[in-house]
């Protein structure tokens, strides 16, 4: 395996041999299951794999400690090593922003919404480092999870626009035995809050049940999100939503599915979980 932070190094890895299809995963390291799962999809479906590990500091905001995210280089090598990947890209800040770095990637509407509401310039920050991994390491395709589901919008959004030359793979979200989606974020729950945090997951099955049972009213699949959370007093609700799984305008009469997903703070961590449903 190689594990490089050069540009250079990347490219001469990745067109080594022009034969070979490349799957790429962007990460920020900490890996989980979740992960994992997506370097395997990535295996399954290109004769190559490349990662990257990189924790990217414009997509966080002054509020959001960037210092404090969870960070275990060796281990994360550890397990790509094991899953057999080919190639693992390591910048650090001066490779990715050097001096003088003055170019972003704005999307107009997509990061208005849900995270974009409570994390101005967030997308800004995934939108522009994504286009800058996918041009050092030009894959085939580029697999990211379905449990960041606005970010999957703004990228394939992204990719459509700017024309990329490469198939996005959006992957299912993985879930710990209890419900509990897989999150770096995990980690900060203290045992309290960490069983608590399976309300997320249980508020999204009550309005699953509600959908699959004839509902389309997007106001009531909001109240009836809210009401879980509301069962469980160490949750703190940001936001529940019943949006459009394209635009993230939130729908009231539904006609072509709906995207579920809320955002919920325990103590100082806050995270979020969502699902997709079809029309």
């Amino acid at each position: 395996m190689i594990v490089t932070a050069s540009i250079a190094e990347v490219r001469r890895a990745r067109w080594r041999d022009h034969q070979e299809s490349w799957g790429f995963v962007p990460t920020m390291g900490y890996l989980h299951e979740g992960h994992i799962s997506l370097v395997r999809r990535a295996a399954g479906e290109n004769t190559r794999v490349a990662a990257s590990i990189y924790v990217n500091p414009t997509q966080f905001a002054p509020t959001e400690d960037l210092t404090s995210y969870p960070r275990d280089l060796d281990r994360d090598l550890a397990l790509l090593e094991a899953e057999g990947v080919d190639l693992v890209f390591t910048p650090d800040d001066e490779i990715m922003y050097p001096t003088g770095f003055q170019t972003a990637v704005i999307l107009r509407e997509l990061p208005r919404y849900l995270e974009g509401a409570a994390r101005p310039n967030h997308f800004e920050g995934v939108a522009t480092v994504v286009t800058k991994l996918f041009h050092i390491v030009q894959p085939d395709r580029a697999y990211f999870g379905q449990k960041d589901a606005q970010q999957a919008a703004v990228l394939l959004q992204m990719v459509r626009d700017l024309n990329f030359d490469l198939q996005m793979v959006i992957c299912p979200i993985v879930r710990e035995p209890d419900g509990l989606a897989l999150s770096s974020r995990n980690k900060y729950l203290d045992p309290a809050d960490r069983e608590a945090a399976v309300i997320l997951s249980r508020a999204l099955a009550d309005a699953r049940v509600a959908y699959e049972d004839g509902q389309r009213d997007g106001e009531i699949l909001r109240t009836i999100m809210r009401a879980r959370i509301a069962t469980e007093p160490r949750a703190r609700l940001d936001y529940v939503s019943a949006a459009d799984p394209q635009t993230l305008v939130e729908l009231h009469e539904i006609e072509t599915g709906v995207l579920l997903s809320m955002a919920v703070f325990f103590g100082r961590t806050r995270l979020i979980d969502n699902v997709l449903l079809p029309a």
